[in-house]
Order: structure tokens, then sequence, then C-alpha cells
């Protein structure tokens, strides 16, 4: 689904209409649109009562059409017309079905509005589309002002939007009419996917207009939202004659001793995802804790200093690399020197050693002085800790591969750019698009909303905000769906658009399955992973 604002909107609709799907068929095709949604909440029955609030824009016209064509199929109509004079021809339509019409200059103080949401209608709000700009009017904010008294015992159908919401910035009238199900025309409008506006869209949903394929001023719009077709298009095929190397191999350098879970959700969370083997590089004394409830992972035990990976470990990671296709790095290391060390020596390509045998946790090596190697790194993921030690590398967005996936929560993110969170928070897309372009990387921006950027300006938002996942270890379980992914041939931001839905979708189900969000746990969510992808088909 695209994400447009409501300048590229308009030109969409222009475009269209020079191409010969005129402004009167859009809202038509709209209405219809509208109008099968609400006949699937009433179901078939004909007593039915539906009531729409209608404004003088292009999407009372929706409202108006909508109440026609249910009126057609036998539901009992009322249009509540904010302006007298308004959509005249829509109007007369809907009066020959037998449809009732009032205007609000004809309805003091709204009583007789009052009257009507009283009998529990659905609510169609089709009174304020995407042109808005506050404040409102006297009159539609007294409109909005009624309505809000019954939403709790009303179900709210938004078309386009739920009146008071501004569609580029997110901001909302004091009044905002909170819908239950919000309709988009043809594409989401990009205020809608940020706060506080996405506290009153509901379930999001969008309605095609069936315009032409080739018009310039939709393909130009590179953002989108994710949805279960896009993700269910990137999810790899898994013949019947697959075996394990046909889904590649990922390797999770991960954990350190105050840190063990991170390291075993993020692996698990690779092999839910669909990979065929998963390698864990852990601090020895990680092992004894991790290998007897993670059997399904091969093992590689890196030399640590009290726990945490040691510099020296670069080069034993780098000597396992060969058929590994995804790399994971950061997630509970810590932030001590040795292991930022360590990261910079596997981004430079350099190995680290001494001539004696030297042991350091469960694993001796032997090894000449430093020397710098032809490097080879798969797709990386960077992740947590491994993000803030970045920063302490020189140079550090030169120095790692072209389109790495770096996975900062806001106050990672903070730390990458010096910004405060708030500003981050308030213009999250703005912010992981320009460094996404600045670095030369996969941003995924972790959240409420989350946001996958590309180097080359392309944007997803994930439209989900749940608080389930608003715990420590989701991030981890994450990074593993990523690298899992990735490992298996899909190109990086394809699986960090792909892994961050089936996340979000795993948050959910989990959350419903506990049945509190506040009690769901990180392994939660990697246990619903399953169930998200078993819903993708």
């Amino acid at each position: 689904m695209k994400l447009v604002t409501v300048a590229e909107m308009k030109a969409i609709e222009q475009e269209a209409d020079s191409k010969g799907v005129s402004y009167v068929v859009m809202m038509e095709r709209a209405g219809a649109g509208v109008a099968r949604a609400v006949q699937g909440l009433l179901g078939t029955s004909d007593e039915g009562k539906v009531l729409a609030l209608v404004g003088s824009g292009n999407n009372g016209g929706d409202g108006l059409i909508a109440l026609t064509v249910l009126a057609d199929w036998g539901f009992q109509v009322q249009a509540y017309m904010a302006k007298t004079g308004s959509h005249a021809s829509f109007v007369e339509q809907l009066t020959k079905k037998g449809g009732q019409v009032l205007y609000y200059d004809q309805d003091e103080n709204c009583a007789q509005l009052k009257t009507w949401l009283e009998d529990d209608p659905i609510l169609i709000d089709s009174l304020l589309g995407t042109g808005i700009r506050l404040p409102l009017s006297e009159a539609y904010a007294e409109i909005l002002k009624t309505a809000t008294l019954f939403t709790e015992r009303l179900t709210v159908v938004a078309v386009d939007c739920p009146s008071g919401v501004d569609c580029d910035s997110g901001e909302c009238a004091e009044n905002t009419l909170a819908a239950d199900l919000t309709l988009c025309m043809q594409a989401v409008k990009l205020g809608l996917l940020s706060f506080p506006a996405y506290q009153y869209v509901g379930h999001l949903d969008v309605i095609s207009l069936d315009l032409p394929d080739n018009l310039d001023s939709e393909m130009a719009v590179i953002r989108e939202v994710a949805d279960a077709d896009c993700v269910r298009r990137l999810l790899p095929k898994r013949p019947l004659q697959a075996n394990k190397g046909t889904f590649g191999t990922s390797m999770v350098v991960a954990g350190s001793i105050n840190y063990t879970g991170a390291a075993l959700l993020a692996g698990q969370a690779a092999y839910r995802i669909g990979c065929g083997l998963v390698r864990m590089a852990v601090p020895g004394p990680l092992y004894t804790a991790l290998a007897g409830i993670f059997p399904e992972a091969t093992w590689l035990l890196l030399p640590h200093e009290m726990g945490v990976i040691h510099s020296s470990a670069a080069s034993l990671v780098q000597q396992n690399l060969e058929k590994v296709t995804a790399l994971l790095l950061g997630p509970g290391w810590g932030l001590e020197d040795t292991t930022r060390e360590f990261l910079e020596r596997i981004l430079l390509g350099k190995s680290s050693s001494q001539k004696k045998r030297n042991g350091i946790g469960f694993v001796m090596m032997d090894s000449e002085e430093e020397i710098l190697s032809e490097r080879y790194l798969p797709p990386l993921v960077i992740d947590a800790d491994g993000l803030k030690l970045l920063t302490r590398i020189p140079d550090w967005t030169k120095i790692i591969p072209p389109n790495t996936v770096l996975t900062p929560h806001p106050g990672e993110m903070s730390v990458l750019t010096e910004l405060s969170v708030e500003e981050i928070q308030k213009n999250r897309l703005e912010i992981a698009s320009k460094y996404a372009r600045e670095w030369g990387h996969i941003v995924v921006l972790k959240g409420a909303l989350t946001v996958v950027a590309a180097p080359d300006g392309r944007i997803t938002v994930m439209p989900v905000a749940n608080p389930a996942l608003a715990r420590a270890g989701t991030g981890d379980v994450l990074a593993g769906l990523i690298t899992g992914m990735i490992a298996q041939g899909i190109p990086s931001y394809d699986a960090a658009v792909g892994a961050v839905y089936v996340h979000a979708q795993a948050g959910v189900e989990a959350a419903e399955k506990i049945g509190h969000p506040a009690a769901v746990l990180a392994r939660d969510v990697m246990n619903a992973v399953p169930l998200a992808l078993a819903r993708l088909g």
C-alpha cells in the first residue's frame, strides 16, 4: 500500500482524471467500497441503520454514495449534512431511495443528530477529509463534539481519515472522532501513521479506486505501508526437495555474562523464520547455560574477558564465515572496550594473535602478529550494543558493508545521530530516511509504527503500535528474524520489511494468547512467530 502526502494524492487523482477516470467515477467507486465495508459489519439484515456525517468535500460525496448503495440493499440510511446546498445531485439520488437528510443549520443544538445517534447506527464519518486545516470551523466542531458523546456505543467507519485529523502532520482537533475502521482511498495518508493521529484510526484498510497502472504520480511515490500481501510475496518458497543448505546459515555473534538471554532469543528467532542452520558465536562461559535449552544450534565458543567477547575473537569468527549467509552482531554484548575492538577488527578485516598459545575462556588460539587480511563479510545486521559501539569506531559508516541493516530503537538512534529522542520521535520517517541516505545503510527505526528506510529513498512503515512489544528482549527477536530472512537469500531491505511485519503480528498474537499486553514476554513473541507465518499462508 502506498503512503502518500495530501499533495501527492491530489496529483494522483488529477492524473487519473486526465487519463479517463473522472472524479465522479472515483467517488462512485469509493462510495461503493465504503458501502461494502459497512455491509460486512452489518451482515445481510435489512434492519440495520446507517448514519453518515457529510461534509462539503469529496469524501462527503463518498459518504452519500455509500448511503445510496446501502439504501438500495434495504438498509435504513440517514445523512446529516454540515452545509446546506452541498452535493445536491447526490442528495437527490439518496432521497429518491428513501434516505433521510437533515442539515446542520436546521437542527438547533444538534438535537435531531443526538436523537439519530441514540438509535445506535453504524456511523459513517465522511465529514472532513484530507484537505482540512486546523482549527475547525464552528459548525464542524459542534457536529464532531456531539458525535464524540456517543462513540463508545457506536461503530464508526471513517472515510479516508477520521474527521479532525491533519493528514500530513498527524495533528488532531480537540474533538477528533475516533474510528473503529478507517477506509483510505487508493493509498494511506502520511499523517495517519504518526501520533497522535494513529490513536484515532482503528483498523486501517484501503479501498482500490481501480486507477490506471501507469500513473507517473503514483509510481513516483516510494513510501509504502507493510501489509500481508506484500510480505507474503517476500517470503521464500520452501520446495519439497529442500535441505538445510537451501535456507542458508546465520551466524549470531551475541551475548555476554550479563545478557545470556539476548543470544538465545536472537538465535531461536533466526530458526523460527526459516533459516536452515544457526551457528551461535558466544563467549565461552555462556555455552553451558545455553546449549541444553537450544539443541538445534551449532556453537562457536569465543575468547572472552570476564564473560564479554574479547578482541582476539575476531580472527576466530573470520575463520568460520565461509558458509555463513547472514551475520548478526551486537545483541547482549555489553559496552566493554575489548568488545568494541572486536567489532572494529571484524569490520576492518583485522585478525589478532600472538606467537605463543594463549588460552582465553574455552578457546585456545595460535596466532602471529596482527595482520590485515582480505575481508569477507556476509550481509550484516547490527543491533543493540553493537550500534552503540559503532559510534566509538572512526568512520564506521564507511567501513561496514553497504546496505548493512541497522536496528536502533529511539535511544540507540539518539546515540548514533546525537539527536534527542524527542526530536527523533517527532520526525520518525524523516529521520530514518535522512540517515539511511547519509550512511548508505538500511535503518530499522524501532518502536510504535516501526520505520524501515533504505539508502535509495524507499520507506516502509509498519502500521502497528503494540505495547506488548515494549519489553526487553523483543528487539533481539526482531534482529534474529531479520538475520534469518537475509540468510535465506532475501535482499536486506525486503528481509527487514518482512521480519518487522512478522514480528509485529507475532506481538499481536502473543498479546491475544496471553490475555494482556503487559504480561507478554519476549519469548512469547518469538513463540508466536509460527502463528504469524501461518496466517500469511
